[in-house]
């Protein structure tokens, strides 16, 4: 999930929980760590997709000077295309 749509999603949750009926200490508590996990994610997935962006930019900067590490680097940006990132 794009981390735009998930943090769309965790701020409707927000939203709610404010116009929600009260809810007990232990479900606040519960959601409030759900939210920060997604929180967590959000960043991840953010940071990770900076991190292949950075690596396809080495790619071009690297391609006509250095063609083996351009190589190595576009076996990376595949890898982390594999895993999801």
């Amino acid at each position: 999930m794009p981390a735009r749509e998930l943090q769309d999603q965790l701020n409707t949750l927000r939203e709610q929980l404010e116009q929600s009926p009260p809810l007990s200490l232990e479900e606040r508590e519960h959601l409030q760590v759900l939210m920060q996990q997604i929180e967590a994610q959000i960043k991840l997935e953010t940071s990770t997709a900076s991190l292949a962006d950075g690596v396809n930019l080495a790619v071009e900067r690297f391609e006509l000077e250095h063609p083996a590490i351009a190589v190595t680097l576009r076996n990376i940006v595949q890898t982390l295309g594999n895993i999801g990132i």
